[in-house]
């Protein structure tokens, strides 16, 4: 009976190749998911995945985005049920099915969605390296709220200080050089990360072509000179320091109504410093001076997904 199974499974797995290689991509469809169901059931799952996988990518390269979605869907389905791990191989894996997706379709946001659910393991925004790699396919798609976000959940500071560099430097004025690292370090610090907040800054004022040449700390522009001694209370727990800095860069952190929001956050969580809860505030929280250079909030509805926050992101597109 075993081996009459397999003779089977073969003889779909040769229509398959056939059905592709003529462009029958419809027939093939239906033949990746008949296989998807029997080798479900008998839970050969390393041989499905592979399956997937390989249905996905084929019919995505020939631009069959509907078919090769629902195969990568499946996919992740799969990796769900089989109690797959996120590792290093399978999430490369799931970034480039994702960029082969036409942002055009639903499908892809379901996808993503999954994907991040799957990665949920000791980290409940899900795995850091799939959201750097997703960050990556939206950077270079010029998504920039959408990279941001998930830059925002990954460990790769410099990754996102470069692209924080290039929107500076083809979307910003400036005058606004030193906003727009500021509220990436405040966001960082208002989710508890510091590594990333301080990886971020380090790279962005060591490699920004205006800052880089500016030799500090201290800085020219004052407002980074708040951010790394802000940077240097929080590692040294200097509750005392971060009340006097506040005060001494009033002015600057008044260029932009939101960083008072953040800092109260910031004090609360690094500081233990309670400040009177503020509805209005709580909704602005992770808005900021590039929402309105660029353009409108992005949907706060993603934001919960991928933040875990009741708020809005920034929208750089």
């Amino acid at each position: 009976m075993a081996a009459r199974g397999e003779r089977g499974v073969r003889r779909v797995l040769d229509k398959l190749a056939a059905s592709v290689n003529s462009g029958q991509y419809y027939e093939a469809h239906q033949m990746y998911r008949t296989l998807y169901f029997r080798y479900l059931s008998q839970k050969k799952y390393a041989d499905l995945l592979n399956l997937l996988h390989e249905g996905a990518t084929l019919l995505l390269q020939r631009d069959q985005q509907g078919s090769g979605a629902d195969l990568a869907i499946l996919l992740l389905d799969v990796l769900s049920k089989s109690e797959t791990q996120p590792c290093e191989e399978w999430i490369e894996k799931v970034a480039n099915i994702f960029e082969m997706m036409s942002p055009t379709i639903p499908e892809r946001e379901t996808f993503l969605t999954n994907a991040v659910k799957w990665s949920m393991d000791s980290n409940k925004k899900g795995h850091p390296l799939l959201h750097k790699k997703i960050a990556e396919v939206y950077w270079r798609e010029k998504k920039y709220t959408a990279a941001h976000r998930h830059f925002l959940h990954s460990s790769d500071g410099s990754a996102y200080a470069t692209m924080l560099i290039e929107l500076h430097t083809t979307k910003g004025l400036k005058s606004e050089i030193d906003l727009f690292i500021a509220q990436a370090v405040l966001q960082f610090l208002c989710l508890r990360n510091i590594q990333m907040a301080t990886e971020t800054f380090n790279k962005y004022t060591g490699s920004h072509p205006t800052i880089k040449n500016d030799r500090g700390p201290p800085y020219l522009f004052p407002l980074l000179n708040f951010i790394w001694f802000l940077l240097r209370a929080i590692e040294q727990k200097h509750a005392i320091q971060f009340k006097i800095l506040r005060n001494w860069y009033a002015i600057s952190i008044k260029r932009d109504p939101n960083y008072s929001v953040y800092l109260d956050n910031i004090g609360r969580i690094w500081f233990g410093i309670e400040i009177p809860h503020d509805p209005k505030n709580a909704n602005s929280m992770f808005g900021g001076l590039l929402k309105s250079i660029i353009g409108e909030a992005a949907d706060s509805s993603d934001e919960e997904e991928y933040m875990g926050h009741n708020a809005s992101a920034p929208d750089l597109d």
